[in-house]
């Protein structure tokens, strides 16, 4: 039955990642990243297209919003969640710069950029990321199993040890979810 075999293929992913111990590691780091940006007072971006955007602003919101518990918001933002600017700038110039453009106007050195790419291979993720890198800004690659031409973008790259795109998926929210755990309890811990 299908609905069985393709919650198998999800764990089966999930238990690679589990058992590997040089991305669990990406992971923490990812996490203290965050959190140095965030006490510094600096942003954490994220991007992404398609379902990979629709994961970009879901992990924003838990900083910008919350997570586990109450506490204040932590400015986090999709880069893609202004409609207006997003079609002006790929109608004026391209399709590829909208992500670029807008790091330009609102990112600073400091700041963490997030992007998500399953095949590492979009040319606005690729973009924004040599963007970022001009800007000081700490790159985040999240992938599937080659990590693509962003592979080489990044200042961390987690990439999920596999090359089906829903697998992929799930398992960047998953991890963007362990990551935003874990800033959370770090910068506001909870009292007994």
């Amino acid at each position: 039955m299908r609905i069985i075999e393709a919650i198998k293929e999800s764990i089966e992913v999930k238990q690679t990642l589990l058992t590997n111990s040089f991305l669990i590691s990406e992971i923490r780091k990812v996490a203290v990243v965050c959190t140095n940006a965030f006490s510094r007072g600096n942003k954490v971006l994220f991007c992404g297209n398609g379902g990979s955007a629709a994961d970009a602003q879901h992990l924003a919101a838990e900083f910008s919003g919350r997570y586990y518990y109450d506490r204040p918001p932590l400015p986090a933002e999709a880069l893609h969640v202004n409609s207006s600017f997003l079609t002006a700038v790929a109608n004026d110039y391209s399709y590829d710069e909208v992500y670029a453009r807008m790091l330009r106007g609102i990112g600073k050195e400091g700041d963490v950029l997030i992007g998500l790419s399953t095949s590492g291979n979009s040319k606005n993720i690729i973009r924004v990321f040599e963007t970022a890198r001009e800007m000081g800004i700490t790159t985040v690659g999240l992938t599937g199993e080659t990590g693509g031409e962003l592979a080489g973008l990044c200042d961390f790259l987690i990439n999920i040890p596999s090359v089906d795109t829903p697998r992929i998926q799930e398992s960047h929210i998953m991890v963007g979810h362990i990551i935003c755990e874990l800033v959370e309890s770090t910068l506001f811990p909870k009292e007994g």
